[in-house]
């Protein structure tokens, strides 16, 4: 067919279709054909949208309105290959500026200028210019310059827990990689600041040229570690290249080729750098190195150990655990072998000593009606005296070591009854005798009012009888240091049991005198008694000791009248003392004990039976042996008090200020009607007060013995004025003084370690400050200097110079065989300076007035270096010659970088 005919045809196609209402129709095919063409040519993929497929009519009778309905002509369609349009931001934005807030819709930006703050998502920033590209997600944040030209408004980002203070930062929200300028952020005790910083993800930062530190000044450290790489995850650890030490801005040798810094909020095992030194006695040595075990968040252990070359060897488990609200507690055990000199030679000694304490606490609040306690402190009488690794003077003098643990309960009933479980150990360090409870149980009843009203108020005689019932029993153990936790020590166990029920009721006479009248029944169970007959084999007298339940029952009846009397001894107003008031107490009492010879038997001193003496086979019970000798005793006793009226230095005030002159003046003494001779027992005279708004603090006591004594010393029965004497024979007498000056009201006490307490020293500062060998960084001052730090005044005119003074004087005579001496006058001091808000001095000193010499002394010096702290302590005078000196980080975290000299006292072991 020829091309003309084609047109031709066409053509005529066209005409007639546009005659007919088919045309659109027509036209539309023709489209979709083409579009159904240009989708295949390009190779759409299955997911593609089909084209509409058109049921089989004829073309000619189908209507527009036909074509256009989707349930005929078009298939459901399931999957859509065109993605919808994400949203451009997938989070509230937050955000502010003082200066001006700019929208970029072309870059997609937003501006944010001067003090700008932005919050995304979990990102918190400030800065002092914020750009913010949504469509690449990226932040970039950055200073500004101030007036003067210099920048100012770091950034500070913060996402979750973490916080870095860069000079500039660009972030992108969506990967979360980060690129930072000069960051600055802190991780426990440790500082970092790195002239860049990559963040690969929310674990793991690289940074270069990085240092850290513990100083609190980021931007002027007085020391710091310079890395030239790091690798550093939050709150785990921080790797370290080559690590150089850096010191008030110059590089110092001590470099390390790589370094592991462990960094977590919780506690981490570890090993502790031990102290390296020498010494004359045991050669060169290391100390307190070991392992650090964080066992969970309730628990730890510290195993730490000491070697000398000599041989000696100590090892020490320390252990502290906690649980918040419930109870806390540590435990101690330390054990040391000890050699001096050498086999062979004359002073070749050799000495174990242990030591055990251990302290428990509960919270008041976890149980109130039962409690669990503990404070032990337990072990070789010559341990505090011989040790190397304890610094305590105040221990090392003490005479005394003791234990308490215990259980007790309330049981709130009607009476309330009270329960209670001890293990008691009193230890004396000079005779090495040791006396144990174990255990000690105790029970009691509440009083009981048997014939008070339920209500109303208990007044008479009858309404107030009362009577308790309590019961004790007790496992009790003597026995000496050699054979301490060894099976002997539990062969002369005493044990029993005692009961008690007194009886008392309480009324008033003559308006004004109080009137106490009882009786008290005991009885008490033994186990074990004794036995005492004369021997004709070894033709003395033994004591056998006899098993078997055995018991003695005892009373007495008591009484006591006192009143209370009032003066006041009044002065004209315009005088400075403008009254007296006296306070006097006078009582009266009465004590009936019948004689128990019941229980007594005889036994013959020697072999021909005619020499007898008595005794009681009780009497070596814990709880004591009934008397044999009646007791019928009047005891007296008046107590006094005088306080003054003092008109006020302040003008205004209208009512004068009261005064204490004597706290207390105390007189007592008895009289045994009973009794055939030595009626009178000595009377006591005791008193005490305070001067100076309570910081000199006075007490004396006094024995006065109105019997003569022989050429023996003993007293017979005879007064002493009758000899020829005064009204009283003075047998005994002290007076202590102690008076605390201060720069501060206050801050005159000392403050002394839980530690030095526990371990039996002082908690003034009287006989030194006690220092812990195996941790250094504990200050040797007062604890209160940190806490007022920010209280002292630095200025050059007011300049102010915090100090403290304890002064204790104590004076002893002694006159019991007419030997009319002193035995005891000495005096202690003690007091700390700080020179400068950064040096402090303190000291420890005495002078004994009878030995004619001077006392322990200690000298303390010290230098707060800020993230460090050097001190050096000095104990001159022998047997404690010593010397320390120490300087390190004051942080935990860098616990391990310090120098730590000593010249430890000689040991005299034994």
């Amino acid at each position: 067919m020829t091309r003309q005919k084609l047109s031709h045809i066409f053509t005529k196609i066209v005409l007639k279709a546009l005659r007919t209402n088919l045309f659109h129709i027509v036209l539309l095919s023709i489209f979709l054909t083409l579009g159904n063409l240009k989708l295949q040519a390009q190779e759409i993929p299955s997911k593609s949208i089909p084209v509409p497929a058109v049921k089989q009519k004829d073309s000619l009778n189908l209507g527009l309105n036909d074509v256009l309905k989707p349930a005929d002509t078009v298939k459901t369609v399931k999957n859509d290959s065109i993605k919808k349009k994400q949203p451009i931001l997938d989070g509230i934005v937050k955000r502010k500026a003082i200066d001006y807030e700019k929208i970029d819709q072309k870059k997609k930006e937003l501006t944010l200028y001067n003090e700008a703050e932005l919050i995304y998502k979990d990102i918190e920033l400030k800065a002092g210019i914020i750009v913010f590209n949504y469509e690449k997600d990226e932040v970039y944040a950055g200073r500004i310059k101030d007036s003067l030209g210099n920048y100012s408004q770091n950034p500070v980002f913060k996402q979750g827990q973490n916080v870095i203070e860069p000079d500039s930062i660009r972030f992108n929200t969506k990967t979360k990689k980060a690129l930072v300028w000069n960051s600055r952020t802190q991780q426990g005790e440790f500082r970092v600041k790195a002239e860049v910083s990559k963040r690969e993800n929310d674990s793991v930062y690289f940074m270069r040229s990085a240092r850290f530190t513990t100083s609190e000044n980021i931007e002027d450290p007085e020391y710091y570690f310079l890395a030239r790489k790091i690798k550093f995850v939050p709150k785990k650890k921080v790797v370290a290249g080559f690590t150089n030490m850096v010191i008030a801005d110059v590089p110092t040798p001590l470099f390390l080729p790589f370094a592991y810094f462990p960094m977590s909020e919780k506690s981490v095992s570890g090993f502790v750098i031990p102290t390296f030194g020498d010494t004359q006695e045991k050669g060169y040595y290391f100390q307190n190195g070991g392992y650090y075990f964080a066992l969970s968040d309730y628990f730890d252990l510290q195993v730490l150990g000491d070697y000398y070359t000599n041989g000696s060897y100590a090892a020490r488990f320390e252990s502290s655990y906690a649980k918040r609200y419930r109870f806390n507690g540590r435990v101690n055990f330390r054990f040391e072998n000890q050699i001096n000199s050498e086999k062979g030679f004359p002073d070749y000694f050799r000495s174990r000593q242990y030591n055990i304490q251990w302290s428990h606490s509960q919270d008041a609040k976890a149980s109130p009606n039962s409690r669990f306690s503990a404070s032990v402190n337990l072990g070789s009488s010559q341990y505090f005296r011989q040790s190397y690794n304890q610094s305590n003077i105040g221990s090392s003098l003490n005479n005394n070591l003791s234990s308490s643990v215990s259980y007790s309960k309330t049981f709130q009933t009607v009476p309330q009854v009270n329960f209670s479980v001890a293990a008691t150990h009193s230890q004396n360090t000079n005779t090495e005798e040791i006396d144990m409870t174990l255990p000690t149980f105790q029970a009691s009843v509440d009083r009981i009012f048997p014939f008070a009203p339920k209500n109303g108020i208990k007044k008479g005689i009858i309404k107030n009888v009362n009577f308790q019932y309590s019961i004790r029993g007790e496992n009790r153990i003597h026995t000496t240091d050699s054979l301490f936790f060894k099976p002997g020590m539990f062969d002369e166990a005493r044990n029993g049991f005692q009961h008690s029920i007194p009886i008392s009721t309480n009324f008033k006479v003559f308006k004004y005198f109080s009137v106490t009248a009882g009786s008290s029944y005991s009885e008490v169970w033994y186990f074990k008694t004794i036995k005492k007959e004369f021997s004709d084999s070894t033709n003395k007298v033994e004591t056998t000791d006899v098993n078997g339940f055995d018991a003695f029952r005892t009373y007495d009846f008591n009484s006591r009248i006192g009143t209370t009397i009032y003066g006041t001894f009044k002065f004209n107003e315009k005088n400075k003392i403008q009254a007296i008031r006296h306070v006097m107490t006078p009582s009266v009492s009465y004590v009936y004990t019948p004689s128990f010879d019941q229980y007594y038997d005889t036994y013959a001193l020697d072999a021909t039976g005619t020499r007898y003496a008595d005794y009681t086979r009780f009497e070596e019970g814990i709880f004591g042996a009934p008397g044999k000798n009646k007791s019928n005793r009047i005891g007296m006793s008046i107590n006094n008090t005088f306080e003054a009226k003092v008109r006020d230095k302040d003008e205004t005030k209208t009512e004068p200020k009261k005064v204490m002159l004597l706290n207390n003046l105390l007189f007592s003494t008895s009289y045994n009607i009973a009794a055939d001779s030595l009626s009178w027992s000595p009377m006591q005279v005791s008193g005490g007060t305070q001067f100076f708004d309570n910081k000199l603090n006075l007490n004396f006591g006094t024995t006065l013995d109105p019997y003569a004594i022989d050429n023996s010393g003993r007293r017979i029965d005879k007064f002493n004025i009758d000899n020829g004497g005064s009204l009283f024979r003075m047998t005994t007498a002290n007076m202590t003084i102690n008076y605390s000056l201060s720069s501060a009201d206050g801050e005159g006490k000392g403050d002394a370690s839980q530690q030095t307490v526990l371990n039996g020293g002082r908690e003034d500062d009287l006989f030194g400050r006690g220092t812990d060998m195996s941790d250094q960084r504990q200050s040797l001052f007062s604890k209160e200097d940190e806490k007022n730090k920010e209280k002292k005044t630095t200025e050059f005119y007011r300049l102010k110079i915090p100090w403290n003074l304890i002064l204790a004087y104590s004076l002893t005579y002694s006159n019991t065989n007419r030997e009319n001496e002193i035995v005891g006058n000495s005096l202690m001091a003690s007091g700390n300076i700080d020179l400068t808000p950064k040096w402090k001095m303190g000291f420890s000193s005495g002078y004994d007035f009878v030995q004619k010499g001077i006392s322990f002394t200690q000298l303390r010096f010290e230098r707060d270096l800020l993230s460090w702290r050097m001190s050096f302590n000095w104990v001159p005078i022998a047997p404690y010659t010593s010397w320390g000196f120490f300087i390190g980080i004051k942080s935990s975290v860098l616990s391990d970088i310090k120098y730590d000299k000593r010249n430890l006292p000689d040991r005299t072991l034994r």
